[in-house]
């Protein structure tokens, strides 16, 4: 089974600022990709926005909550944001933040022995 890593402390938050029943599904999505399989609730790609590997959860109930996460490296899923949508087209600051983070995965990634 895999790891379940958040990549920072804001990455935590984030994820604990959303509602509880929005938490308890996108846990339960991401203990299911910890045991390699796929998640429950709707989800996409985000290799070209966020990077490789980077996969974004989707909750529509009543408002649009995302998570965004990648378990394509080193046998652990990591965090690397999530957030309440408050657009219909794309969130580029919410964009802007998970790619940021990836980068600072894959540093995290790079300093590992």
């Amino acid at each position: 089974m895999k790891k379940f890593v958040f990549v920072n402390e804001a990455a935590k938050r984030a994820f604990l600022d959303l509602p509880r029943e929005i938490q308890r599904q996108f846990g339960t999505d991401l203990q299911a990709v910890q045991r390699g399989e796929p998640p429950f609730s709707r989800w996409k790609h985000l290799t070209e926005t966020v990077g490789p590997g980077a996969i974004e959860l989707i909750e529509n109930a009543p408002n649009a909550y995302r998570t965004i996460y990648c378990a394509k490296f080193a046998e652990t899923v990591y965090i690397l944001h999530a957030f309440t949508k408050t657009t219909n087209s794309v969130d580029r600051h919410a964009m802007k933040t998970a790619a940021e983070r990836y980068k600072l995965m894959l540093q995290m990634l790079r300093a590992k022995p």
